[in-house]
């Protein structure tokens, strides 16, 4: 029997129950830290030091973070399902939780990379990305080829080069499950309209969702409380 397909595109919102702080709701890590000093290339290029300080404190955060019944709810569906997890988030509690496809869109706050490399000139590669753990970084901790360290995260301003993969895998869903995101990241916002015309889509969150698409269900719950419902209405 061939299993059926599931794209399931979360956000902030699901790891928000494990005590990772969410971005663009009030109170979230943005209205602490304006964006554009530390999470953009042009932030990057002005001051380091600020950049790598502010991912040593999401990684010292995401130490002490576990994965909440959302993560595990998702991960158990691999035991009926092809599941793709398309995430916008940075942190690791997706894997923690054992789902094991996972797509990183904005980047993985654990793992660093020289910053001359995974740029369109060389294809994007990942080939000298290094998993640092929870490990702080320093200005001047430098990679073999004498560049500074950078968070591998995708800052605004730098392409998503992982969107097209995303679109593949929405595109053959039977399935589109979007929990705890906005849906205001573009192009990450998008990804649910490459969804079949005959696909289920369905969104978590407790906040009404500014999207008017007829194929769309909102169930407007937490994102475990949400889980446990799509769960049911997957059986």
């Amino acid at each position: 029997m061939i299993k059926k397909r599931i794209a399931i595109l979360t956000g902030a919102g699901v790891s928000a129950e494990s005590g990772l702080g969410t971005y663009r709701d009030n109170g979230g890590l943005w209205d602490s830290y304006d964006p554009m000093e530390v999470a953009s290339i042009e932030g990057w290029y002005r001051n380091r030091k600020l950049v790598l300080d502010f991912y040593n404190m999401q990684r010292a955060k995401l130490a002490e973070a576990r994965p909440n019944e959302a993560h595990r709810l998702i991960a158990g569906l691999e035991e009926r399902f092809v599941v793709d997890v398309i995430t916008q988030n940075v942190d690791n509690l997706h894997e923690r939780a054992g789902s094991t496809h996972v797509i990183h869109l904005h980047g993985e706050a654990t793992k660093i990379r020289p910053e001359n490399t995974c740029t369109e000139e060389d294809g994007f590669s990942e080939k000298y990305v290094v998993d640092c753990g929870y490990d702080s970084v320093s200005l001047g901790d430098k990679a073999p080829n004498g560049a500074q360290y950078r968070p591998h995260i995708v800052f605004f301003g730098e392409a998503v080069p992982k969107m097209e993969r995303a679109i593949d895998i929405v595109s053959a869903a039977d399935t589109v499950v979007i929990v705890g995101t906005s849906l205001q990241v573009y192009p990450a916002a998008g990804l649910y309209r490459y969804a079949r015309p005959e696909a289920g889509i369905y969104i978590i969150d407790p906040a009404d969702v500014p999207v008017f698409d007829s194929r769309i269900r909102h169930i407007k719950k937490v994102a475990t409380e949400g889980m446990k419902e799509i769960v049911d209405i997957l059986k």
